[in-house]
């Protein structure tokens, strides 16, 4: 069974009242927790979005390389280089 986590969040002002707007009867969204997990999937599927931009982009730039400029390289360099660039 998957675990839950419960999270307290404190909104005043503009922040409440745009929530306010959005949940309930004349919101887009039943309930806070509803629009909660529509905001976190979103924000989701952004950062995987702009991993797969940054790999599409890190291989264009590849592919688009001159043929002389390639050279060989082991798995373990490759797993090391890996580890050497940090994870965004």
């Amino acid at each position: 069974m998957p675990s839950k986590t419960t999270i307290t969040v404190r909104l005043s002002g503009a922040l409440r009242d745009f929530l306010s707007a959005n949940v309930g009867e004349n919101g887009s969204y039943e309930n806070v927790s509803e629009y909660v997990r529509d905001l976190i999937r979103r924000d989701k599927e952004r950062s995987e979005h702009e991993a797969f931009e940054r790999l599409k982009a890190e291989l264009t730039r590849a592919f688009a390389a001159p043929e002389k400029s390639f050279r060989p390289l082991s798995a373990s360099k490759v797993i090391a280089r890996n580890k050497e660039c940090p994870s965004p």
